[in-house]
Formats: C-alpha cells, structure tokens, sequence
C-alpha cells in the first residue's frame, strides 16, 4: 500500500508528481534563465553545501547552476522495432515485438533490447491518455483489429507504427519524464531482476540489472536519484556473491547521486554498506563513518533499515 511519503508504495522513488514542472516566474527572476527545471518534490536541488543564507552572488549562483546543467543535458534515443514474433500459450496468442533502444549522436555500447506486445502498448496508451490527453493527441496508436493481427503484412504495419509511436512521444518532453513512459521501458525487467534479488538469485539479477540500469539512466537524467534503488540492488549482488570491489564501483556510483540528498530513505543505509565494503577491501571506511555519524547528528533516528532490507521491498508489484 502506497504511503503518504512515497505515493506510488514499493517501487516508486520520486517521480515528478506533476510529472511536468515548470518554473515560476518567481524562481526565474531569483535564479536567472539557465538554471534547471525543479526536482520531484518541485524545488531546486541544492548541494547542502548552498543555502537560502549563501553568500554568493546572483551571478555565481547562476554560473554554478550552468555548470550544473551540463551534467543533465538531455540525452537523445532512437527507437526501433527489430523484430516480431507470435508465441502461443495455453490460453493466449500474441505478438512479441522486440524493442532496441539506442543512444543518438555517440556508439552506444549499450544499447537496450526489451519485448512488449501489443497489450503492454495499450496500457501505456491508456495511461497516458489519463495525464496528457491534449499534449500527445495527435500521437496515433494503431487500432486493435479483431481479425487478421497475425498475418506478416499486419505485424510489419504494427512495427513501423509503434516505431513512430515511441518515437513520437519521446519528443514529448513531460511524457518522455513521466512514470508511465519509463515504466513501460524498464519496469518489467526491474521486477524480475528485484525478484531474483529476493529469492537470493543473485546472479541472474545481476544478468537483468546490467543490461536495464543504463536504459534507466538514460531516460531519468532529469532525476537521476531514480536509479538509485537498481544501483543498491547491483550492489547487494556483488556483495552476495564476494564480489567487493565490483559492489563498491557500484555504491560509488549510487552515492555520487545521492550527493545533495542526505535526507533521501537510501542515503543513510548506503553509507553504511559502503563503510563496511571499504574496510573489508582496505579503503578509507572513516570518512564515510564520519559523513554518516554527521547525518545522525542532523536528523536523529531510531534503528533505520539495513540496505538489503530496503532494497529488496522495491518492485513488489
């Protein structure tokens, strides 16, 4: 069940709620044209290190956040539909068109291949209709047809037309950030690989989460502490597996995130995963016990959740 904290329960870790912010006009006066566009809670992201009391200049304030948004230039994908397939079971026949999603304007070595058939694009459809029925209105889903949806001239339509589907929506810039458009790209895969993770399988969740954790990257620049969750579940595997210096890269990564965001549900039991990695590997384990005994001092809590125990609660449903 979802809590008044995190709305969207297990599994959702701060989706814009709005799913489209825009600026004030109160905030571009105060923070000048250039800055980027607020976080998931609606403000600014600010390093703890700036405050409402900083004494920087305007001009320092928005040269910083220039630089800032450097690192959250967008990132351009391309979308084809390399192949289709109709698989049958007992109760059901269908169409699996298989999805490659590559990285524009650079090689990608690591490119994303996912399967989603024709009731998977459906119900992404719908949900989008709920949230921005005006902005993707002029998008056209192809129709369901009782008949002939097996036939190899149909399932080649439906391969140029959910093409142009994806890629049209990803030009939307509030749909190409919401939930359901990343959702309908990752969720699937980070199910299985969570499940894997509960049930100790740590070998092929890490097979998923190595090939669905950069197609997630990829599409939440605009919040990368999105990704943070799978980054923890690498983590957790490599561990499991006495895999040290791979599960600490891997928390490396997660923390360089979470840099602003002390106050985030993952910092706290992060930092105290990744001081354990670096004094078993011989690392500097005080400087992180440090940061973590400053947070306590901060914000004061009773016994918090190990890092297994909150990752694994996520994609329950």
């Amino acid at each position: 069940m979802a809590s008044p904290e995190h709305p969207g329960g297990p599994g959702w870790t701060g989706y814009p709620a709005a799913q489209c912010v825009a600026r004030t006009k109160q905030e571009a006066s105060a923070t000048g044209p250039d800055l980027p566009h607020p976080g998931p809670e609606g403000h600014l992201d600010m390093p703890s290190s700036l405050s409402p009391n900083s004494s920087m200049t305007t001009r320092e304030l928005q040269e910083y956040w220039r630089n800032e948004k450097c690192h959250w230039k967008h990132v351009k994908l391309l979308f084809e539909i390399a192949s289709a397939r109709i698989e049958e079971r007992k109760a059901s026949k269908f169409v699996m068109y298989q999805i490659v999603v590559i990285q524009t304007g650079s090689f990608d070595s690591n490119k994303a291949i996912l399967e989603r058939r024709y009731s998977d694009f459906e119900k992404l459809q719908k949900n989008l209709l709920k949230i921005f029925r005006e902005e993707i209105e002029d998008v056209a889903f192809p129709k369901k047809h009782l008949m002939g949806n097996f036939t190899e001239e149909m399932i080649c339509e439906r391969k140029l037309a959910f093409k142009e589907y994806l890629s049209l929506l990803y030009t939307i810039r509030c749909v190409r950030r919401s939930r359901e458009f990343i959702d309908f790209l990752t969720r699937p895969e980070l199910r299985e690989a969570f499940g894997c993770l509960r049930a100790g399988q740590y070998t092929k969740a890490l097979d998923i989460l190595v090939h669905v954790v950069p197609l997630q990257e990829k599409l939440t620049r605009h919040c990368p502490v999105l990704v943070v969750p799978a980054l923890c579940a690498m983590l957790l595997c490599h561990r499991d597996l006495e895999h040290p210096l791979e599960a600490f890269a891997v928390g490396e990564r997660a923390l360089q995130y979470l840099e602003a965001r002390e106050s985030h549900r993952y910092y706290a039991p992060l930092l105290d995963a990744m001081a354990r990695l670096a004094y078993v590997l011989g690392k500097d384990f005080v400087s992180l016990q440090e940061k973590l005994e400053e947070r306590q001092l901060r914000k004061p809590t009773t016994r918090g959740l190990t890092l297994k125990e909150l990752t694994v609660r996520e994609y329950l449903y």
